[in-house]
This record gives C-alpha cells, sequence and structure tokens, in this order.
C-alpha cells in the first residue's frame, strides 16, 4: 500500500479510552512513519481535548453529549448536540478524506463511527471491558472488526468480526520490569518485608483512601505488618497527607500519583486496585497478584465483570467497594500469608497477557483497508 493513509481515531471522556487509543496511534505511526496521517476526534469539554494535542496530535471536538441519569433540562439538548455531532463528522471524514476510522469508546467514537459506516468508511471498534457498552453493540453490526480484550465476547459482537487482542497500553510493561531492589530503594523499603501497592487512580478513589485510614487507626500507632505504596489520588492528596501525619506509620509512602509505575510493580508483592480496563491489562503484563475493588459508579457495572472475569479464571480475588473498608486489608494481608495462591494468581495472569496488543490492533487495521 503505497498511498498515504488517513486514519480517525477516536475515543475519549476518560483515560481508559483515550491512552489505548494513544497507544494504537503511536503503534501505527511506527509501522507506517510518513504513510500515515492520523486525526483524534473527541468530544468538546472533555480531557481528551487537552491530553492528546499535549502527546503532539490534532483533534477535533464534537458537541455530543450523554444524557444525564437523572431527569434534568440538559437532557433536552441531547438531540440538537448528536444532530450537529453527526454533522460535523461527517463533515470531518469528508475533508481529512479518511481511509478508515477506529473507535475506542466514549461519546465521541459513536457519531464518527456511525457517519463512517454509513458513508462506507471501513470502520474498528476496540472494547476494552469484559462487558461490552450499548454503543459499541450497535456499532458493531456494521464494523469490519472488533478487537476485544477478554474471550466470550460473542454474546455481544458477531462472532466472525471478533479478533481477540488485548487491551494497547502505552509503556512497556512486563513481568521482568524494574530491578526490585532498585524499586524497594526508591520508596524508603526493607527487603525483607512485604509490600501493599493500593492505586486508586490519577483522581483517586474514596473508598481506597478510606479503607487504609480505618487499617491505620486499628494498627494504634504500631508498626505496620506490611510496608505499604498509598496513591491518594489529586482529589485526596491534602486531606490524606494531613491524616497520616496525625497517624505516622512507619513503612508507609503516600502521594498523588506515582510517575514510576514500573518500580512501584516491581516492589509490590501484592497490589489493591480498582478494576477499569486498562489497570487489569497493566496486571496481567507485570503478573502481579491483585485483589480488586470494583468501582461501582461505571457504566454496565463494568469493573465488577472485568474482575470477575480474571477472578473465575483464578487471576485475582474481589472484595465488595461497599466492605472494603473494613475487609479490603484484612483479605490484602490473608493473601500474603499464602505464597501458594500468590504464585498461582500470578502464573494465571501471565497467562492471560496480551504484550502484543497495539501492533495486533494494527494488523487488523491493515487487513481492513485491504
Amino acid at each position: 500500500m503505497d498511498k498515504k493513509l488517513h486514519i480517525i481515531v477516536s475515543g475519549g471522556g476518560t483515560g481508559g479510552h483515550i491512552y489505548p487509543a494513544v497507544a494504537v496511534a503511536e503503534a501505527l505511526e511506527r509501522r507506517l512513519g510518513e504513510r500515515v496521517e492520523l486525526l483524534f476526534v473527541g468530544a468538546e469539554g472533555k480531557m481528551e481535548m487537552e491530553k492528546v494535542p499535549a502527546l503532539g496530535y490534532r483533534i477535533v471536538g464534537l458537541p455530543i453529549v450523554g444524557l444525564q441519569r437523572r431527569l434534568e433540562w440538559r437532557n433536552l439538548s441531547v438531540p440538537f448536540k448528536i444532530w450537529r455531532s453527526l454533522r460535523k463528522a461527517r463533515k470531518t471524514i469528508r475533508e481529512f478524506g479518511a481511509d478508515a476510522v477506529v473507535g475506542f469508546g466514549g461519546y465521541a467514537s459513536a457519531p464518527v463511527l456511525w457517519a463512517a459506516q454509513r458513508m462506507g468508511v471501513p470502520t474498528l471498534i476496540q472494547e476494552q471491558n469484559s462487558y461490552a457498552g450499548v454503543t459499541n453493540k450497535i456499532l458493531a453490526k456494521r464494523a469490519r472488526r472488533i478487537c476485544t480484550a477478554y474471550e466470550g465476547m460473542e454474546r455481544f459482537f458477531p462472532a466472525d468480526k471478533i479478533v481477540l487482542t488485548g487491551n494497547p497500553l502505552r509503556g512497556r510493561f512486563s513481568k521482568e520490569g524494574a530491578d526490585r531492589a532498585e524499586a524497594l530503594a526508591h520508596y524508603g523499603f526493607a527487603s525483607d518485608k512485604q509490600v501493599v501497592l493500593v492505586v486508586g487512580g490519577s483522581l483517586g478513589t474514596r473508598s481506597l483512601n478510606e479503607m487504609m485510614k480505618t487499617w491505620i487507626e486499628s494498627l494504634s500507632g504500631a508498626e505496620a505488618p506490611v510496608q505499604v505504596i498509598w496513591q491518594t489520588g489529586k482529589y485526596y492528596e491534602r486531606e490524606m497527607r494531613e491524616f497520616l501525619a496525625a497517624h505516622p506509620t512507619p513503612g508507609i509512602w503516600q502521594g498523588a500519583f506515582i510517575e514510576r509505575m514500573d518500580l512501584a510493580y516491581a516492589a509490590a508483592d501484592l497490589v489493591v486496585s480498582r478494576s477499569g480496563a486498562g489497570t487489569v491489562s497493566e496486571l496481567c503484563l507485570v503478573a502481579k497478584p491483585v485483589l480488586f475493588v470494583p468501582s461501582p459508579n461505571v457504566a454496565e457495572d463494568h469493573q465488577t465483570k472485568n474482575a470477575q472475569a480474571l477472578e473465575r479464571q483464578g487471576a485475582a480475588a474481589i472484595v465488595a467497594d461497599a466492605v472494603c473498608r473494613t475487609e479490603a486489608m484484612p483479605r490484602a494481608l490473608e493473601l500474603l500469608a499464602d505464597p501458594a495462591a500468590l504464585a498461582c494468581m500470578s502464573a494465571n495472569l501471565e497467562r492471560l497477557a496480551k504484550p502484543r496488543a497495539a501492533e495486533d490492533i494494527v494488523d487488523e487495521i491493515m487487513k481492513i483497508l485491504e
């Protein structure tokens, strides 16, 4: 294929949609170099409009919004914004001369894939979760390929279109990863004590932070039985920093962000985490035993379904969000006391890893272009 390819990439609203899209864009550039031109399509006012240009890509915003679950006057404008978004999507596809459109979920991917399919432009969908969203189920009918991260997705999509690729990730995650001694030194940890990594995303999660507060209070100033890397998230940083200052506990590292996730994973013996699609894929690649606390506040409760998909294969344990404040850390300590269970979980996670996900999706894009 000698001509320059024009490919639209669409996904946004959350990092879980944006970063897989960027990972595939980067893989396309590695594969095709000057022979590909990329254009992102996002939703006006959403985080992709800031994150994507910061990574060096051009992006067009659509005025699309989602329905509010409560009855609100804002819902009256939704049909008009959908109509405007479809018009702008068609105009963008035509002016850019798109050869293919690749969708990763989020508000903006719906109108641009819908328009492309009706203009005869080949489309590919990447579904990150084990439970498909309503939009992707509708768009799948006319998509040429559906790239999934979980087996058994035939209950949502036409079986002949599904390719199991895994979720594409930015950065390099692997079981070998960073050096453990370097990682322990980075956090000022001892080498003879186990490490728990508690991670709740960039903004953080109230549930996991309350879990840590309850557990620290239960220690009553005594030394913790394990060392903890506690990522509080930006939103809760000040509150949790003040709490730890009032309850000083040796062996706990606390921060809003973790800049070097490779070091955090290398240090950890067990991870306590939400179960978003990107996190699940990272944990499979690093093969770190995990206790999931799925967020109940996501569409179709997909985090619970992601966690259950791994639990069924012996690759994870689960504690419900409603009881995690008192039950998650005791369960984590129970797991840490069972080396055989940890080793089994790690082996099952490694078996599920898809380290070439971005490259495999590029393979499928090339096939629909041919």
